[in-house]
């Protein structure tokens, strides 16, 4: 018998891939800042390990993409970067110092992000294709990661701090087995791929086809609330401790988050399918303007309760709508290319926000939010000024 299993179906066999996607990252937000401070890196060093491969990512995700989309099928550039991935990660086991450390984490990391939107393009196609939903298996990305976070911590403390490294690569060793198991997502010539529900939405066929404002603001604009969302894993924490919140109600809202994000992507399709992109998109930025504005007012936790209760909406449902909006308007032919061009616009405005917030947190403290408010808000304009340039 193979691993995975041969005669699960490609959805179960792609939510397998997706449980494992991040994991490795999970990990690693908990304890790869203690792990880098052990090995001698200060606070700037470790600052600089974790950016390199972001600015890489920026510069070469729309480049992997139409790699895969030229391939026979996006299939083989998920396994090879997959094993990329975990065979750079065996260097951790010997590394020591800054460089080597810059080394290794880059050629580990670069090769893993440039996964997530291949597989996210190619697993929208499949089940368009077959009738299935998208959200339920990208739900188990989520799932798995959460998986490792809550374990991590309890078995870091259990094991030692000298585990990290071997976990490490073991989950990068796991990932990569169940790239292995993964369908073929293109449809053969002249069929349609395990079986059709469906025929794939006809659309552009290169980049430049839709390179239009009515097209490229929406983006943009859900790229921003996108953005103003990565500033809670930064800075969140720190700033509910401070009004008084202990770390362990800090975990559980987190947890509340993550919940709602998994509650959303497995019910995306019944509770949203009926509505257009571009309306859940906008709807997704109001409701992250009010949730980051009510943010700001340092509210007591019954309110931060709903708020966090709100991150299905103002996360997944906005995110699951973009990715909708993309296949809707390209073809088969540029669906990766499309989907990491999205991911480059995420990341863009990732490092605005953060560091935007960076700065008006060290003024206003929790008031910082009013900034990630209209940053929101500007992605909420562009949104609706592409519903303006051309409706649904």
């Amino acid at each position: 018998m193979t691993f995975p299993p041969r005669e699960l179906s490609p959805e179960a066999r792609t939510a397998l891939f997706y449980s494992t996607l991040f994991m490795g990252p999970a990990l690693s937000a908990v304890y790869s800042g203690v792990w880098m401070a052990g090995k001698g890196l200060g606070p700037e060093e470790i600052g600089v390990v974790n950016a390199l491969p972001l600015l890489l990512m920026l510069l070469l995700n729309q480049g992997v993409g139409r790699v895969a989309d030229r391939a026979a099928d996006w299939r083989g550039v998920i396994v090879g970067a997959s094993w990329l991935a975990a065979a750079a990660a065996l260097g951790f086991l010997a590394v020591d110092g800054f460089w080597g450390i810059l080394l290794v984490w880059t050629l580990a990391t670069v090769p893993h992000g440039a996964v997530v939107p291949v597989i996210d393009a190619a697993a929208v196609r499949m089940t368009a294709r077959r009738g299935s939903a998208f959200g339920a298996l990208r739900a188990w990305g989520t799932i798995g990661y959460l998986g490792v976070l809550a374990g991590a911590g309890w078995g870091l403390e259990r094991l030692g701090g000298g585990a990290y490294v071997p976990l490490l690569v073991g989950l990068g060793l796991l990932r990569a087995l169940a790239a292995l198991g993964l369908p073929r997502f293109r449809a053969p010539e002249g069929g349609v791929a395990g079986g059709a529900a469906g025929a794939t939405t006809p659309g552009a066929r290169s980049l430049r086809e839709v390179m239009r404002p009515w097209f490229l603001l929406p983006l943009v604009g859900w790229a921003a609330i996108y953005g103003s969302h990565t500033v809670l894993n930064a800075f969140q924490g720190l700033l509910w401790q401070a009004q008084g919140i202990g770390l362990g109600t800090i975990g559980l809202l987190i947890g509340v988050g993550a919940a709602a994000e998994t509650a959303v992507l497995l019910g995306y399709r019944r509770l949203f399918g009926r509505f257009r992109a571009r309306t859940l998109m906008l709807a997704s930025a109001g409701v992250t303007v009010a949730r980051w504005a009510a943010m700001a007012l340092e509210p007591g936790l019954p309110v931060l309760w709903a708020l966090q209760a709100l991150h299905g909406v103002t996360y997944a449902m906005g995110f699951l709508a973009c990715v909708q909006f993309i296949a809707n308007w390209t073809s088969e032919d540029i669906a990766a290319e499309a989907q990491g061009f999205f991911v480059v616009l995420q990341q863009g405005m990732s490092v605005a926000a953060m560091a935007g917030f960076g700065w008006l947190m060290g003024d206003w403290g929790a008031g910082a939010h009013w900034g990630t408010a209209g940053f929101a808000a500007l992605g909420a304009g562009a949104i609706w000024a592409s519903r303006r340039l051309q409706g649904p």
